[in-house]
């Protein structure tokens, strides 16, 4: 799957930084996304990361947010609708 950011409906303002390995959007000089080649990781509230660490083997605590944000294996767990609203609540929980 390619995550196309701009196409996400709420997110408008951001900056894309590119390493590596990874791609981290920030909005301001906060990030709120990392993508590798196979996963990404974004903020989440705790009650949803934990729902969701439960439900899917595709989704870990974040090595990057820690305790803060999720992991998510693209292995077609959670559908393009699914990853574009986890996406977006992790924009809007970005100060």
């Amino acid at each position: 799957m390619v995550l196309d950011v701009s196409k996400i409906n709420g997110i408008k303002d951001y900056v894309v930084k590119s390493e590596k390995d990874r791609d981290i959007y920030y909005k301001g000089s906060m990030a709120f996304l990392v993508i590798h080649r196979n996963t990404i990781e974004l903020r989440c509230d705790k009650r949803l990361a934990n729902l969701l660490k439960e439900k899917y083997e595709s989704v870990m605590e974040s090595r990057y947010y820690g305790h803060g944000g999720i992991e998510i294996v693209l292995a077609g767990q959670l559908s393009d609708a699914e990853l574009e609203d986890l996406i977006r609540l992790s924009y809007n929980l970005t100060v």
